[in-house]
């Protein structure tokens, strides 16, 4: 993936969802889809979405509404929708064997929840998640802020690749033992998916909302043509909005951004990689606003959020373990078994801690493997520890590079089974992922 020149086009169907508000119920169905994922003119793609695109549709709500959805699942095998990032009740969180059944092919499941946060959030399959979240079973949910930003824009930004065959098809192999044990499923096309497509003006504020789909591959992103700040991360607001240098997104981190055009080329979306920079996408910017006047990007108002007591908090470490070239490799511990959290791959019947509700922990995340990893907690979100001993930024993803140790905080003050793991799907696969429970 080096083509720099390489336009992408935003054209096909079935890839410009709809948007459902939460203001009616919702039926979200899960069936057999077809994309134009490559260039016009190249095959379309059988591929997996709901309600007859992938992505799926915009789920958007202001903050405090409830969604009521109705998930109707087509796709002739078992599934389930989990709502990534958002703090819910335990039985609506979408995680098989954990929080509820597997819906089966034919099956349908009720999903009700209160939209807590205003932010950036996804939703995406939760059963066989390596492969169906592959296939194409995504898609965008936005909660809106009381009074949202001024801006003359708000567009979705999901960010994905793809393994593509020379027929247009997504290479079947999704169970590849090799790619779990090294750095996953990495595909060999890759695009920025922008909703809706629609020119900006030079001149004209955007609020870019991005979103990492992608299974398993890391993007540093570099944005050309704008001039802004990072003003939110994983959905929650950043006390100071940050400069835009830097920007790199794990598997299911997002990123909103709050920028001016500042160039009448079209804004680019550029992936570095080792053979040079790589084009995802374009918003092309025609004319000018010459009605707004410049001014400071603001922060956005803050979640309501618990304080840690950090006088009080219990110290736990997390050991991420495996892979290829590693130990237990070596030894032959397939079969499920190639990535551990402390010695103990997939889930175990007791969980890596259980916490009263509105505990504290502060917890060593260690990487000793050779690969990196996005470690995804559900129903919470935690601080990220600065070197300086400091509370950073709120994720509810960190991503801990090989070799590397970070330390998180976090109040867990919402009762149930949450699942602990890798967002890097083809690791989670492979066994790495435990679980906390909060009483």
């Amino acid at each position: 993936m080096n083509r720099r020149d390489f336009l992408i086009t935003t054209s096909a169907a079935a890839l410009t969802p709809r948007i459902a508000l939460a203001s009616a119920p919702t039926q979200l169905v899960a069936q057999p889809v077809t994309a134009q994922i490559l260039p016009d003119g190249a095959p379309a793609t059988p591929m997996l979405g709901f309600n007859g695109s992938t992505p799926g549709p915009v789920l958007r709500a202001r903050q405090g509404e409830s969604f009521d959805i109705r998930f109707l699942n087509q796709i002739g095998q078992g599934s389930a929708v989990h709502w990534h990032g958002l703090r819910i009740d335990n039985t609506m969180d979408g995680v098989p064997g954990m929080t509820q059944g597997v819906v089966s092919a034919g099956d349908a499941f009720a999903y009700r929840f209160r939209a807590p946060d205003a932010g950036t959030f996804w939703y995406h399959a939760h059963n066989r998640s390596w492969e169906q979240v592959a296939r194409g079973l995504y898609g965008p949910l936005i909660v809106e802020e009381q009074t949202p930003p001024d801006v003359d824009h708000d567009l979705i930004v999901m960010i994905d690749d793809w393994r593509m065959t020379d027929s247009g098809t997504l290479a079947d192999d999704f169970d590849n033992r090799h790619d779990q044990a090294h750095q996953g499923r990495l595909g060999n096309f890759a695009r920025a998916l922008i909703v809706p497509s629609t020119p900006a003006r030079r001149g004209d504020r955007l609020r870019l909302r991005l979103i990492n789909v992608a299974t398993d591959r890391i993007f540093p992103v570099e944005l050309e043509g704008i001039d802004g700040k990072v003003v939110a991360l994983d959905g929650m607001p950043l006390g100071r909005p940050q400069e835009l240098s830097g920007l790199v997104l794990a598997p299911a981190q997002r990123a909103d951004i709050i920028a001016d055009v500042v160039s009448a080329d079209p804004i680019a979306f550029v992936f570095r990689t080792q053979d040079g920079p790589y084009l995802l996408g374009e918003i092309p910017v025609e004319g000018v606003n010459s009605m707004r006047q410049a001014s400071e990007i603001s922060a956005l108002p803050p979640n309501e959020m618990a304080q840690p007591d950090m006088d009080n908090a219990v110290s736990l470490t997390l050991s991420m373990e495996g892979g290829a070239m590693s130990r237990r490799m070596m030894q032959g511990m397939m079969g499920g078994n190639i990535w551990a959290f402390n010695g103990q791959s997939g889930l175990t019947d007791t969980p890596f801690h259980a916490f009263e509700r509105g505990q504290t922990a502060r917890i060593r995340l260690v990487n000793d493997t050779r690969f990196p990893h996005g470690i995804h907690l559900h129903g919470h979100h935690f601080f990220e520890v600065e070197t300086d001993g400091t509370l950073g930024a709120l994720r509810d993803t960190t991503l801990v590079d090989a070799g590397e140790s970070r330390d998180i905080v976090c109040v867990f003050d919402n009762p149930g089974k949450w699942l602990l793991h890798c967002h890097m799907l083809g690791h989670q696969a492979a066994g790495m992922k435990t679980w906390v429970q909060v009483t």
